[in-house]
């Protein structure tokens, strides 16, 4: 695919993932590489421009990374970001020191010159930015001038115009930088001259194309579970291969009310995909029986789906790849600076299909951000009901029906979440939320239901607000709201007679409850 790159080279920061998503929401596409990458490689790439990112480290340590200097005369413009800024003056002639007291947080940033990537700044403009160091530069390589400075930072952004070779010592790529878009849209569009001509919808030609190459006269599986992911990497790989992919979908006996029917409706009806669907209920709760152990329960769900895949794929002729819904942030994981993730559960995805399948994997949406994921759903015609739809676990009731795994109170789980969801739906809540959803406890208490004594179990009620998942902060919803919920639930679902609402936040909970 022959476009324009923004390569970002990583040093192990915790915004460097931030920097690449500014940049794909600027209309621009970039690619995030370790920063060991050997500059054979980085010239391969022939990148229009390269932005080093922020680390850890301290540039003066013997042990922190470097790069080959080189990358500063390819002749492309290169930004320097907070660490950035500080190897490229370390290595280019220049000076840094520790700083006498770590700089974290906001800072005022003054503009003094406002040419290059600070072109879109008034002179003497001041704006709030991000700071967060140790180091500081002290000293500038010949050929640099300082464009902007703060209290201090006398060299908060520093430029060789001449060279197209740019730092700053603040983050532009965190939301606290107030202008901090205005400073990548001038690296990017005012000093490298690139256009916004990025767009996930863009995508999906692309990706169409790239999957027809990969798999040529071959054929294709997909382990289809009705997930954003999952979901578009299905209906796209069917717009390249049609009916040489097959798509399966395991009925596990743990999915919510009315999944297996929303799944066959959307893609064998909607879609007309080959969808085989497999009735293993039976099967997986009967390895579930008697077990309690929330990791135990995920290992045998890993291991049961992997079997029952692999049978089904087995029956298949002719299939020679493997579709996977993998994300551009697990790629970023997999090549980062400080190296691979220790471990991803094995029922997020097929990676543990057995060795004599022998398939070549299809990731067509290794390039995309979960937001992108979504904006090319929705360019292939994938309803919002499928693509905003909250997210449910690999695992699926399996860690929200604590204790005994039994089809009944598999059912009353069932039941009353389908209830939370709807009026979380009904009273236009649904989207405020980044998940809600109701768990069985097996706990019992003594209620009074029509003056008879009634010895039931509870269920909770748990919704979150959060941006990643990572960390997350209890849902603030209307007692109205929550109100109908619990006398839904109590007059409609036999064996529950106590709902309660969780109000932890994660840290120091989860967002799931095993």
């Amino acid at each position: 695919m022959d476009r324009p790159l923004v390569l970002v080279l990583d040093f192990g920061s915790q915004y460097t993932m931030l920097i690449a998503r500014r940049i794909r929401e600027l209309g621009v596409y970039c690619e995030i590489q370790p920063c060991t990458l050997p500059i054979e490689q980085v010239r391969a790439l022939n990148p229009r421009c390269v932005i080093l990112s922020g680390s850890p480290f301290s540039v003066l340590d013997a042990a922190s990374p470097k790069i080959d200097p080189s990358v500063f005369s390819m002749g492309v413009p290169v930004l320097g970001i907070c660490y950035g800024e500080q190897l490229a003056a370390h290595l280019l002639g220049g000076a840094v020191e520790k700083a006498s007291a770590r700089e974290y947080g906001r800072a005022t940033l003054t503009v003094h010159n406002p040419v290059g990537f600070l072109s879109r700044f008034a002179r003497g403009e001041e704006t709030e930015v991000w700071m967060s160091h140790g180091d500081r530069v002290v000293a500038l390589p010949p050929g640099f001038e300082v464009l902007a400075t703060s209290a201090h930072s006398p060299f908060a952004a520093v430029g060789d115009l001449s060279r197209r070779l740019f730092g700053v010592q603040f983050h532009p790529e965190v939301h606290h930088s107030v202008r901090g878009t205005d400073v990548l849209a001038g690296f990017l569009f005012d000093v490298t001259g690139l256009k916004a001509d990025w767009s996930a919808g863009a995508f999906v030609d692309e990706a169409i194309a790239k999957v027809k190459a990969s798999v040529g006269a071959g054929r294709a599986v997909c382990g289809l579970s009705g997930g954003v992911d999952s979901s578009v990497a299905a209906v796209l790989c069917h717009r390249a291969l049609g009916d040489r992919l097959t798509c399966v979908f395991v009925d596990n006996g743990l999915l919510r009310k009315g999944e297996r029917d929303q799944v066959e409706r959307v893609f064998r009806e909607q879609f007309e995909l080959d969808l085989r669907v497999i009735d293993a209920r039976e099967r997986f709760l009967t390895e579930l029986a008697g077990v309690h152990d929330p990791e135990k329960k995920r290992k045998i769900i890993g291991r049961v789906f992997i079997e029952v895949f692999d049978e089904v794929a087995q029956t298949l002729e002719g299939v020679t790849h493997l579709v996977q819904g993998t994300l551009y942030p697990d790629v970023i994981e997999s090549v980062s600076f400080k190296g691979p993730s220790a471990v991803i559960k094995s029922h997020h995805n097929v990676g543990g299909l057995p060795e004599r399948m022998k398939l070549a994997l299809v990731e067509p949406l290794r390039e995309l951000f979960k937001d992108e994921v979504r904006a090319a759903g929705e360019a292939m015609g994938l309803s919002r009901e499928i693509l905003w739809r909250h997210p449910f676990p690999g695992p699926g009731l399996a860690i929200r029906c604590l204790g005994d795994l039994t089809e009944q109170r598999l059912s009353v789980l069932r039941e009353a979440d389908a209830i939370v969801e709807h009026e979380l739906r009904a009273h236009g809540l649904y989207d405020s939320v980044w998940q809600c959803f109701a768990a069985l406890l097996p706990v019992r208490s003594v209620g009074v239901m029509g003056d008879e004594r009634t010895y039931d179990e509870c269920i909770a009620i748990r919704a979150v607000t959060s941006v990643d998942g990572m960390t997350a902060d209890w849902a603030r919803i209307p007692y109205e709201v929550l109100g109908a919920m619990s006398s839904r639930i109590i007059n409609e679902v036999r064996g529950v007679n106590r709902v309660v609402y969780d109000i932890s936040s994660k840290p120091p909970a989860t967002i799931e409850w095993e």
